[in-house]
């Protein structure tokens, strides 16, 4: 079992910048990957980064360039920087880990992020 806690979120401006973060206990040994994932009222929820245990890095087309996902595994801790954001990053934004062995994803309690003026 993996146990997520998250941290950060809130509301910010158009433009702004956020800083989320999410600490992993538990089996973490058999933690593949982990990242985020958001959904908004009325969507699907959807990738928005992800980190594997080897380094590789993945992002949504959206965000790219504008989020920096960023992992620490000797913490067992994954952090997403948000800069420069829109309105559309309007979800609850949600931290996942991934344990391959059991195939099995594991979530976070989900953190609200608006973006609005």
């Amino acid at each position: 079992q993996v146990q997520l806690v998250e941290s950060g979120g809130g509301l910010v401006q158009p433009g702004g910048s956020l800083r989320l973060s999410c600490a992993a206990s538990g089996s973490t040994s058999s933690i593949y990957s982990m990242g985020w994932y958001r959904q908004a009222p009325g969507k699907q929820r959807e990738l928005v980064a992800i980190s594997t245990s080897g380094g590789s890095t993945k992002y949504a087309d959206s965000v790219k360039g504008r989020f920096t996902i960023s992992r620490d595994n000797a913490k067992n801790t994954v952090s997403l920087e948000m800069n420069s954001l829109k309105p559309e990053d309007t979800a609850v934004y949600y931290c996942n880990a991934f344990v391959v062995v059991l195939a099995t994803d594991y979530w976070g309690q989900g953190t609200q992020v608006t973006v609005s003026s």
